[in-house]
């Protein structure tokens, strides 16, 4: 039988039998199954594997076969092929030979028992009823089995027949290839064991025998059936047959990424484009054709672009910013990962999008991947962890596998290793270097050993000068390693193999270095081959070919690029020239076409081309900031999106159309650092690094005023109008604030500079313009880190002279972060203050008193930036959302704020920090600055999924149970309870005789004892601010102060009010790191004297009878308990209670000595983290 005879029918077989278990359905099966069960019961393992030894456990029965099969014409005397005993014996025999040892057959017997999930006496059955037929009846068999998946009819001969056919499905072996096919069935079936392989041929064998004896008739029909399988391989038969409805990924075509309906927006905030790129990774040619499609990394995300239709499919499933990516030779499989905690290898495909493949423990300690390679046939991947010990790791990751096939950790002294690539002709070999050293390794897959080899080279080596290392590739077809370096040489590494007899303990591979070529003037910074070329990049922009001898081919330097930092060929080969070809002549003697594919070039720059190379055309893909990003704006009634860079680019898009519109790049040294539209939209104000203040138009850059304002000498960080544009102010990181305005002379309005100040003590937070109550003037207010919110009297300002209306203190020890008017949903009009402790704090706009503290979003991070969302409508300005950035994510929050945790979602946008936040016009888009990422996030906005998660989390007090211990039915409530009601006892007098009055509310002067009862303890500041915001809850409606609370409104404070977290011990410590100093034994200490006269002179004083009181009460000398405890007895003489006190206080003698507190048992060795837990 001919290898194609033989395929094809294998495969028709495997198709056969997968349509078989799809369409088919044995009403038997579990009547079946149980008989088998309890038969395979009576035999065990070793039994069963001693009858397929002896053949049969009848012998009479198998000659009573044979004569059979002999009368039917089967078997010819010296036949050629033997019979199904005589095979079947074989397989055994070969198994017995290949495993002697009794013990290793029942490995072998249990591996395809747990592989093939078929029972010992199942297998033996199915084997003797089909030995136990005649030629004639098998082959009907055959043919019944096949008529039955079409007409559905029922015969107990093609029963037997789907029971065979069904082993041979599961002991399907799939044999891992390059081919797409074999990879995406290797993702979905684990390989069987080698018996279940051998049966399988067996069967192939028997059904290519039965093919060329069988009568003619007969054969007709084989060869009609055997042609129908052929055709089944390209149609419906072939081994994925199962999967065709299920699996997106076996199924699709190249074009499917693009024309997916993503329209589907399940989520509150759904990103929709990027803008900018990660420059110091590569770029990939992913299609070649129409369209054409690249791939890069944005930030967290990998980017697969299509040029031609100007749309992105976004991969995103990194938790941090991705560190490298590759892709294979046939652009089908793409590989990111990233680094940082949590960190990732996620394999996806290309055509779909879909991600196979996770890795999720590829560095347990959390330090990352550096580099990534791929094998040219896509099976296996290679690593290089970002830590200061290096491990190098193989993953057979089409197998699922979760732990590397083996790891080598390198010696320090080899440098940092930043690149990695795979031998294309040897999927065993591997090179990678650092600045310093190349490293070439050989994996031995049958002992899982990597093994390196890495000559360290010095100028003595060469008696030259070799310079870093760049990149390195293997040669050609050469049994050769080279590496490039930033002096633009190339050194040759000779690659010396082991005899193969030799055992990998007497000889192992190494390189050794052979030549080093000085290749150009140019230091070169990428190195790889094409074809028949060894290609390279420089720092000039320049990009040469070589041949395999080092010899220059062509080269292209008149396109004036930057320096070159990836090269990516189309997978598709060149076209050969003909007389319409446009191909450049090479620059050797013979002048013959230099016929190249076409590629994409990335720069230093952030500049992404095109060359085709048949014309020579160089086509600029898209350009990007090359540094920071942290300032961004949108226009206030049109799609427009300004971006600004530390480069000193300002860039203007249509985010509407997804389109660039216009762009200025600035001098040298001038970054930029805000940018602001004017309320009208007809300008836009920009600040720099240097200090310099532009104000330009919005719709062509170019300056609006002669010069522009350089009154600081340091960077500006906020800039903004007032609501008639009549004012500017701006505010640079040595707390000053300036003030621009307008004035008409000669009928032309100008800006003049009118005023600054220092007004603060620390960095400014916001820079915030309003309008008064009782008139149209606007009023100009700043926030600062050292808590102060300051406002400032235009109106009576003058020439360097800013004059300053009111100062008030916002908070005791967190610090604000950002602030915004409130919208109008109540009558009063408030500032919205965030603080650094979750906290989001109403002061009202006039007196600036403290009206409302609340618990704010808690994703790992306290609100950096917010703003409200725009609406267009008088319906939409019923319900108003605000959305807010923290140092990585981006979230939406539902107004009123009132401490429901549901009424807030968010994603992470930037893992390395977000610097700037911006809002559309019509509120569909969110737009968030990724500082140091370089890149710019859009994210739609679908505000219906949001209140579909807030209805989810109940009603009422149902939100706010949650964030308590054990929620409603739990210890924790029920002690309030308890207290709650107490102190309603305690009101009325513990003493009394006479009736008590029982109702649902208690006065606000148990409050704090409340409070403090359940293990909160505020300052009486913040007790001030939750009199205030019960008294005066009702005060704007009715007139009203409101002296009492019942228990739900007692609940809602009291979540809002305390810290998130509880009492941390890292914030004691924290506290006595700054106040103490440190002892003989290294701890930070505070001495008892200085401990007494902080208490008395620093923040919240306490005098000497109120320390007294507490440390009696604390020690145990007040056995009733404080002195607010009506029968407690104060005791005499404050200094016996002093002198209870240790000479030396730490933080650990504090909590748990002195205010009796008991630490978790981790708060020992993780101080900053630990809970103090209240001691029962």
């Amino acid at each position: 039988m001919s290898d194609a005879e033989e395929n094809s029918l294998e495969e028709a077989e495997d198709g056969e039998t997968e349509m078989e278990e799809e369409d088919e359905y044995n009403p038997n099966y579990y009547e079946e199954e149980e008989i088998i069960q309890w038969k395979s019961r009576k035999d065990d393992s070793l039994a069963w594997r001693d009858s397929l030894g002896e053949g049969q456990e009848d012998g009479e029965e198998e000659e009573r076969v044979e004569e059979e099969r002999e009368e039917a014409g089967e078997v010819e005397e010296g036949g050629v092929e033997k019979g199904w005993e005589e095979g079947w014996e074989d397989i055994v025999e070969e198994e017995r030979g290949e495993e002697e040892a009794g013990a290793a057959q029942e490995e072998v017997a249990a591996g395809v028992l747990g592989e093939t999930s078929v029972k010992p006496r199942e297998l033996s059955m199915s084997v003797i009823s089909l030995e136990r037929l005649p030629l004639a009846d098998s082959q009907s068999i055959e043919s019944e089995t096949f008529s039955k998946i079409h007409s559905n009819s029922e015969s107990e001969k093609s029963s037997e027949s789907e029971s065979l056919h069904s082993l041979g499905s599961q002991l399907e072996v799939l044999d891992l290839s390059s081919s797409d096919e074999q990879l995406i069935q290797a993702l979905k079936s684990p390989p069987s064991g080698e018996l279940g392989e051998r049966i399988q041929q067996t069967l192939r064998g028997e059904l290519g025998q039965e093919r060329r004896e069988a009568a003619p008739e007969e054969k007709g029909k084989l060869e009609k059936r055997g042609s129908y399988f052929i055709e089944g391989e390209a149609k419906e038969f072939q081994p994925k047959a199962h999967i065709l409805e299920d699996s997106l990924v076996a199924t699709t075509t190249e074009d499917i990424l693009f024309q997916k309906d993503d329209s589907a927006n399940m989520y509150p905030l759904t990103m929709t484009r990027s803008f900018g790129w990660n420059s110091s990774l590569p770029v990939y040619y992913i299609r070649d054709q129409n369209p054409r499609v690249v791939l890069y990394a944005c930030t967290h995300t990998a980017v697969i672009y299509n040029v031609l239709k100007n749309e992105q499919h976004h991969l995103q499933g990194h938790p941090n910013v991705i560190s490298c990516l590759c892709v294979s030779e046939d652009r089908r499989w793409i590989a990111t990962a990233d680094k940082g905690p949590d960190c990732l290898i996620i394999i996806w495909d290309s055509f779909t999008g879909i991600p196979v493949h996770t890795i999720f423990d590829s560095c347990p300690e959390g330090s990352g991947i550096k580099a990534i390679a791929i094998t040219h046939d896509a099976k296996y991947l290679a690593t290089i962890s970002d830590a200061e010990i290096q491990k190098v790791c193989i993953w057979r990751w089409t197998l699922a596998a979760e732990t590397p096939a083996c790891t080598l950790d390198l010696p320090i002294e080899y440098g940092f290793q930043n690149y990695l690539v795979f031998n294309p002709r040897n999927n065993k070999e591997l090179v990678s270097n650092s600045k310093t050293r190349a490293i070439y390794y050989f994996w031995y897959e049958e002992g899982e050993i990597l093994i390196h080899s890495a000559p360290l080279l010095t100028e003595k080596t060469f008696n030259k000068l070799v310079g870093k290392f760049s990149q390195s590739v293997f040669h050609l077809n050469l049994t050769q390693v080279l590496s490039a370096t930033r002096e633009g040489k190339l050194v040759v590494w000779d690659v010396h193999h082991p005899l193969p007899s030799a055992s990998p303990s007497l000889g192992l591979p190494y390189i050794k270095p052979c030549k080093l070529v000085h290749l150009q003037k140019e230091g070169i910074t990428v190195l790889t081959t094409v074809d028949s070329y060894i290609v390279t990049g420089d720092v000039k922009g320049n990009i040469k070919f070589y041949d395999q001898t080092l010899s220059i081919v062509n080269w292209y330097s008149d396109f004036k690029l930057g320096a070159i930092r990836t090269l990516s060929f189309s997978k598709t080969p060149a076209t050969p020239p003909t007389e319409q070809s446009n191909y450049p002549s090479d620059c050797t003697l013979k002048g013959d076409l230099f016929v190249v594919r076409d590629f994409i070039i990335g720069t230093s720059d952030a500049t992404v081309y095109h060359l085709t190379a048949n014309e020579t055309k160089l086509e600029k893909l898209f350009v990007e900031p090359k540094e920071a990003i942290c300032a961004i704006s949108c226009h206030p009634y049109q799609p427009l999106l300004a971006i600004g860079s530390f480069c000193g680019m300002i860039k203007v898009w249509d985010y509407a159309r997804k389109k660039y519109l216009f762009s200025r790049v600035f001098e040298k040294g001038l970054g930029v650092q805000s940018l602001t539209y004017n309320p009208e939209g007809a300008l836009l104000g920009a600040s720099f690094t240097d200090g310099a203040v532009y104000i330009l138009d919005s719709m062509s850059l170019e300056n609006a005023i002669p010069e522009p304002f350089k009154y600081s000498r340091t960077s500006v960080t906020h800039i903004s109008f007032s609501h008639d544009s009549k004012y500017m102010a701006t505010a640079d990181i040595n707390f000053t604030v300036a003030v621009y305005m307008v004035q008409v002379i000669s009928g032309q309005r100008v800006w003049q500079y009118l005023a600054r100040l220092r007004s603060h003590r620390k960095s400014i937070q916001t820079l915030l313009f309003g309008v008064h109550l009782d008139s149209n003037d606007p009023r100009l207010l700043s926030l600062g880190r050292d808590r102060l919110l300051i406002e400032y009297d235009l109106l009576k300002s003058y020439r360097d002279h800013l004059e300053v209306l009111d100062i008030h203190q916002t908070d005791q020890g967190d610090y604000p972060t950002c602030m915004i008017w409130y919208p109008p949903l109540t009558k009063e009009l408030f500032l919205l203050i965030t603080n650094s402790g979750y906290k989001v704090k109403l002061f009202n706009s006039t007196t600036k008193m403290c009206r409302k503290t609340l618990l704010g979003p808690v994703y790992g991070s306290p609100m950096e930036q917010i703003q409200i969302l725009p609406v267009k409508t008088a319906i939409e300005l019923q319900k108003r959302y605000l959305v807010f950035i923290n140092r990585d994510k981006v979230g939406l929050q539902i107004l009123p704020i009132d401490g429901n945790p549901h009424k807030t979602a968010a994603i992470v946008c930037h893992p390395d920090g977000v610097a700037g936040l911006a809002l559309s016009y019509d509120g569909h888009y969110a737009f968030t600055a990724g500082g140091r990422d370089r890149s710019v996030m859009q994210w739609e906005i679908n505000l219906s999924a949001l209140e579909a998660a807030v209805s989810r989390g109940g009603e009422d007090l149902s939100p706010f149970y949650g964030l308590m211990s054990g929620g409603r039915e739990g210890q924790f409530y029920r002690e309030l309870e308890d207290y709650f009601y107490y102190s309603q006892l305690r009101s009325q007098g513990i003493d009394t005789m006479e009736t008590r009055k029982v109702s649902e509310h208690i006065c606000l002067s148990e409050l704090p004892f409340v409070m403090r009862a359940i293990g909160f303890y505020p300052s009486e500041e913040k007790i001030e601010d939750m009199f205030n915001e019960i008294k005066f809850s009702e005060y704007v409606d009715t007139g009203e102060v409101i002296g009492k609370i019942n228990l739900p409104d007692f609940l809602k404070v009291y979540l809002n009010h305390r810290p998130p977290f509880g009492n941390t011990m890292g914030n004691v410590q924290k506290s006595f790191d700054i106040l103490g100093h440190t002892n003989s034994k290294g701890k930070k200490v505070i001495r008892r004297e200085d401990f007494l006269q902080l208490l008395m002179t620093k923040g919240e004083h306490m005098t000497e009878e109120e320390m007294s009181d507490c440390f009696a009460s604390l020690l145990g000398l007040n056995p009733e308990g404080w002195k607010s405890e009506p029968a407690a007895s104060s005791v005499k003489g404050s200094e016996t209670c002093f002198e209870k006190l240790p000479d030396e206080i730490t933080a650990e003698i504090f909590v748990t000595e002195i205010l009796g507190l008991t630490m978790s048992p981790d708060s020992r060795q993780h101080p900053t983290v630990s809970d103090v837990v209240r001691n029962a």
